[in-house]
């Protein structure tokens, strides 16, 4: 493990933090380095999309993407150097990585050159906002289990159905949309993708209320959607296909969870008193600080292996899922703790008046979904016990059998 930038990537380095310099503002030191993107404020997705296109302009947008597709032709290592030094700046955040991470990437997979040319420089410069649309409520970790239906139409295709918890539909223009074209083969060889104009007559898009007071989650509903024969990405029947190609990326853009973290409830810690005396002193406080700590470290050495990886031209495997699965655990523990440690005053969910901006009070209600989002923690536990540790599959009694096939077999 390499834990010093190459001479390359020290000069890439600095010529970031010039660029940040000249046109970013360093986050206070009492101030998240995230917040969820309906806390951000009304303005946020103008001021994302300002700075999106100032990223775009510098050539900091794209930084891995190939230069036909608007990129710089750079190395993920540099990705990861661009991000380290971005996250320590005042910066809207979270409207472009589904988009930028997930779909536009699938586009280049499976996409025409003309589609390509028209799609790819207003998504990367933050005009045009993508989401995803694969979960629905029979068919969240399952995803091939999915039901919403594309019928042949002519030159078209006619999509009804329901997806869920798709993450802002209600400001994105476009998407691609995961769909059953035949129930009568097994469920993983009767989909296919198509990508959609998130406008288009028949989407119906219903924010859903969440207990932090957002609604960054959508329900969106498909009633007779026409979608041109033209916008399929990949065969008919080669969706799950496509969809993986969406879903190894989805590893990439979601990975390490936002705060707080282990140095953060350190903070809080410093600041507080439990019966009369520092909480620092309390032999608990402190046993689940060292938890957090070396949870903390583990997950940073995890990352810089994974840096190591990229820095030699290499892609991370499967073990990446690690990272995701400890942190959003340890997010919400953390969160959780940090309440108690406030007391009465932990009630408080006025950024103006609780300690840190009501962070913890914040990422107390974000946090659960932060082990869903991504892969839930049964789906990343699979994944590490059947592609890292080589333990056996789950018996899947409905993977060779036809879609519509009645549940017994018969």
């Amino acid at each position: 493990m390499d834990f010093n930038d190459t001479p390359d990537e020290a000069q890439f380095r600095a010529q970031v933090r010039a660029f940040l310099q000249a046109n970013a503002q360093l986050r206070r030191p009492d101030e998240p380095e995230a917040r969820p993107r309906d806390e951000q404020g009304p303005d946020a997705l103008n001021k994302a999309k300002a700075w999106q296109a100032k990223k775009f302009d510098a050539g900091f947008a794209g930084i891995t993407w190939d230069k036909r597709w608007h990129g710089r032709g750079g190395t993920p290592i540099q990705q990861v150097i661009y991000n380290q030094e971005e996250s320590r700046y005042a910066l809207p955040r979270g409207f472009f990585e589904i988009g930028l991470g997930m779909c536009i990437p699938t586009m280049i997979a499976y996409a025409t050159p003309a589609q390509l040319e028209r799609y790819v420089r207003p998504a990367l410069r933050g005009e045009e906002v993508w989401c995803q649309l694969f979960s629905e409520p029979s068919a969240g970790s399952d995803v091939a289990g999915l039901r919403t239906r594309a019928e042949r139409d002519g030159d078209d295709w006619l999509i009804n159905g329901q997806k869920v918890w798709t993450s802002g539909a209600h400001y994105c223009d476009y998407g691609i949309v995961l769909v059953r074209t035949d129930p009568t083969v097994p469920k993983h060889a009767g989909l296919t993708m198509f990508f959609i104009n998130m406008k288009s007559p028949g989407i119906e898009v219903r924010p859903i209320k969440q207990i932090s007071g957002g609604s960054h989650f959508n329900e969106v509903y498909f009633n007779n959607v026409r979608v041109a024969d033209a916008q399929r990405l990949g065969e008919v029947g080669a969706g799950w296909k496509v969809s993986i190609t969406t879903l190894m990326n989805e590893r990439l853009a979601v990975g390490q969870s936002p705060g707080p973290d282990a140095q953060d409830i350190l903070r809080l810690a410093r600041t507080l008193t439990i019966d009369g005396q520092p909480a620092l002193e309390d032999s608990a406080v402190r046993q689940q600080l060292a938890d957090w700590f070396v949870q903390a470290e583990g997950l940073k050495y995890t990352r810089f292996r994974t840096m190591t990886a990229l820095s030699r031209g290499q892609m991370p495997g499967p073990e990446a899922s690690i990272t995701k699965i400890v942190s959003a655990t340890k997010l919400q523990q953390i969160a959780s703790f940090g309440i108690d440690l406030l007391g009465m005053s932990g009630a408080v969910t006025d950024p103006a008046l609780a300690p840190l901006q009501a962070w913890f009070q914040q990422a107390l209600l974000y946090a659960p979904g932060m082990r869903i989002a991504g892969g839930t923690d049964e789906i990343l536990r699979n994944i590490i016990a059947e592609r890292v540790l080589g333990l056996p599959g789950d018996v899947r009694v409905d993977k060779d059998r036809p879609f519509n096939a009645p549940a017994g077999g018969r």
